[in-house]
């Protein structure tokens, strides 16, 4: 089975990884996977801000990664939502969508709120990634444990939190009966 990912980023190429292969052993299909990570455009802000525009973004790099020689494809984006009684004004989520060339398929991760000055600088027009590398010393954090990682105190790491959005966005493709049988 072939699954294109929307990016080349490997935390986001693993977690997709993790998940279907759990998700395909568990229902008896082939587990042998291979996923292809391919560098699409998500046709949003390189830094989302909005539900609008990260679920756009997710689904733009599905839909992008997609092929007839794929069996589903996967977009991930990561974006800052506006919530309200929250510190900054925003918490981060990640939203998946999975695309298996005629339906799309949605999930979010556990969401997490920036420090002020991180937002304060995302909002004057500066990407989280770069701004969070240059707070925390790590280049490229986001390829790596992640800011939530650095933020939790190692309790959950970009991978897991990753994991999270894609298993979500799996739940109606794997209770197919459940959500496609009107």
């Amino acid at each position: 089975m072939k699954i294109a990912v929307g990016s080349k980023n490997p935390v986001k190429v693993q977690a997709t990884k993790n998940i279907l292969e759990k998700i395909f052993s568990e229902q008896n299909i082939d587990g042998n996977i291979e996923i292809i990570p391919k560098n699409v455009d998500s046709e949003v802000s390189d830094q989302p801000v909005g539900m609008e525009q990260t679920i756009e973004g997710a689904v733009n790099r599905a839909k992008n990664a997609f092929s007839e020689d794929v069996t589903l494809s996967v977009g991930i984006e990561s974006g800052l939502m506006e919530t309200p009684q929250t510190i900054t004004g925003f918490i981060d989520l990640q939203w998946c969508a999975v695309h298996d060339g005629e339906k799309t398929t949605l999930g979010v991760s556990a969401g997490f709120e920036y420090p002020p000055h991180v937002i304060k600088e995302v909002l004057q027009g500066r990407e989280v990634g770069h701004v969070m590398d240059q707070l925390t010393g790590i280049d490229e954090l986001g390829k790596k444990t992640g800011a939530v990682s650095y933020l939790s105190n190692g309790l959950l790491d970009r991978l897991g939190n990753t994991e999270q959005c894609v298993l979500m966005a799996m739940i109606p493709l794997i209770n197919n009966e459940l959500y496609f049988n009107d």
